[in-house]
């Protein structure tokens, strides 16, 4: 099984710079539950914004064109297919986190899709593909996230699968 997991805002921002526009604990745990699941996938710029990377507990799989890059702890590939064949021969669900061109790549593929709607709206440079087409999905579960001193921000968990 192939997920995408992201938060983005009203406006499918996604990032700014090497970080998230927002802080949003619940949706950080909320984000580690589901990747925790299986293997996660990112694409270098992506794996290089995290600020303790490897991220514990799950493999940490990255995608990039540099075929010296080192990432202690990491698995690197450097095609689709390499992860398309580690999902198939590991047996293990792979879950996508970013960045766009990883989301572009394989958006025919993907079965779930775990979405955060942030509903506000930030300055960043990093967004979700806006013509992703979700007409192939359905949501299927739709929850909004706690609202307090920590999570001041709005925000709805979205889980849609493919039809």
């Amino acid at each position: 099984m192939l997920a995408f997991v992201w938060a983005e805002d009203e406006n499918k921002l996604i990032g700014k710079g090497d970080e998230l526009p927002w802080r949003l604990p619940a949706d950080v745990a909320f984000f580690k539950k589901v990747t925790m699941r299986g293997d996660m996938v990112t694409g270098r710029k992506t794996y290089e914004t995290i600020p303790k990377r490897p991220l514990p507990g799950r493999r940490n799989i990255v995608l990039t064109t540099q075929k010296d890059y080192d990432a202690p702890g990491a698995v690197v590939v450097n095609s689709k297919e390499e992860i398309l064949e580690l999902e198939e021969k590991n047996g293990e669900d792979l879950y996508i986190i970013g960045g766009e061109s990883l989301f572009r790549m394989f958006e025919d593929e993907v079965d779930e899709l775990y979405r955060t709607v942030i509903h506000d709206t930030f300055e960043g440079d990093a967004y979700f593909p806006k013509d992703f087409d979700y007409e192939p999905f359905e949501r299927v579960k739709s929850e909004k996230g706690p609202v307090d001193d920590k999570n001041i921000y709005e925000h709805t968990y979205e889980l849609w699968r493919r039809k």
